[in-house]
């Protein structure tokens, strides 16, 4: 068996310019260890994808901050727009990005083992996503042009996860997006998703998905149905390394960030397992 293909999926990095602090924690230093982290752990990944909302108020200098750091990754970095990101600051950072025909930011790439459809599901003057009929024919015309395993990759999931005040900004436009690619279910392996900024793993509609936490501030668990504010936290940022292959698709959260003590689960050769597993201690650590 081969080596599966391995890359990186980025989300929700939220920069901000100015070296300044969102909800208390320091978004642009984070996307700084994220990257050291690519570059120290995974620098065999074949290329990465950031699923959106690179900055949070869309501003030039906050564009510049985010390039700076994403611009030292040594593999190819496939960049996607967020209902955070601005449409003229983006393209004046990044003026190679691809687009589609009508200017969206969507576009196509090959893997050895799929095809990868990135897609905009951006609109304007609002969180929430939306997918218009310009968007869904330039997506209908990618599906039916190939007869390759697909993945997807957007900003905004087209489905509820639960929690109210992100379930009322998700895609608009799901029932007829799913009109679009129900005839090539078959060859979507895995939709990938931001937005939410938490890790979730599921099935909408025979279709596998994953959504990676966010780099800056978190969507924390509140499944209360009347709930009406998007709760936060600040639990520890990861990004997703995902494994490819011909039959199969792997994605694991990476918490690049994490302290807590890491030790083999095995005794050392020689050494008593259930001592070893009673006696371990670990400096500075303490316990729930």
């Amino acid at each position: 068996m081969t080596n599966p293909l391995k890359f990186i999926n980025l989300t929700d990095t939220h920069v901000i310019g100015g070296d300044r602090l969102l909800y208390g924690a320091n978004p642009a230093r984070r996307l700084a260890r994220a990257v050291d982290s690519i570059i120290s752990d995974h620098a065999d990944a074949a290329f990465v994808v950031v699923t959106g909302d690179m900055t949070h108020w869309g501003d030039a200098d906050a564009y510049d901050a985010f390039a700076r750091e994403i611009h030292r990754l040594p593999m190819p970095v496939h960049l996607m727009v967020g209902n955070h990101d601005d449409g003229v600051a983006f393209a004046a950072t990044f003026p190679d990005a691809p687009r589609d025909p009508a200017g969206f930011v969507q576009f196509t790439f090959d893997t050895p083992h799929h095809k990868a459809i990135c897609i905009d599901t951006k609109k304007q003057g609002t969180h929430a996503g939306a997918y218009c009929a310009e968007r869904l024919s330039w997506l209908k015309q990618q599906l039916e042009q190939s007869e390759e395993p697909v993945l997807l990759f957007m900003h905004h999931p087209p489905f509820p996860v639960g929690i109210k005040a992100m379930d009322n900004i998700m895609m608009q436009d799901a029932d007829v997006f799913h009109a679009v690619i129900e005839p090539h279910k078959h060859r979507i392996q895995h939709l990938f998703f931001g937005h939410v900024h938490r890790a979730i793993f599921g099935n909408w509609r025979g279709v596998s998905f994953s959504c990676m936490r966010g780099l800056n501030h978190q969507v924390a668990l509140d499944l209360n149905p009347e709930a009406n504010n998007v709760p936060g936290d600040l639990a520890q940022p990861a990004y997703g390394v995902v494994l490819l292959s011909d039959d199969l698709v792997v994605a694991h959260m990476f918490e690049f960030a994490e302290a807590s003590p890491r030790f083999s689960l095995g005794a050392p050769e020689g050494v008593d397992n259930v001592s070893y597993q009673l006696n371990m201690r670990h400096e500075g650590f303490t316990d729930l």
